[in-house]
């Protein structure tokens, strides 16, 4: 099973993620090796028709992985943000 941190750490030095090239990673993978939750919308600077995003979180970071709703679903953008985003919402 691919652990969360291993899979964000390897993506985080692929240059495509910042140009929504496909990644040879499809959603069907993720979602079997993956613990996360699905987003109803995708966070405002990953939203864009013909996408949906996945979150997980690890290490006090919160991760978004983007995948295409076309062909086999690809992973196309991902995205961290530190925890810490959340202290006051829970308030």
């Amino acid at each position: 099973m691919i652990r969360p941190a291993c899979l964000a750490l390897a993506l985080s030095a692929v240059p495509a993620l910042a140009s929504d090239q496909p990644i040879p990673f499809t959603y069907l993978e993720f979602e079997n090796a993956v613990p996360h939750i699905d987003l109803a919308v995708c966070p405002v600077p990953l939203a864009a028709p013909g996408r949906f995003c996945r979150l997980t979180t690890h290490a006090e970071q919160i991760n978004v992985f983007v995948f295409s709703e076309e062909g086999d679903q690809p992973l196309i953008a991902f995205q961290s943000w530190p925890s810490d985003l959340l202290v006051g919402l829970m308030d």
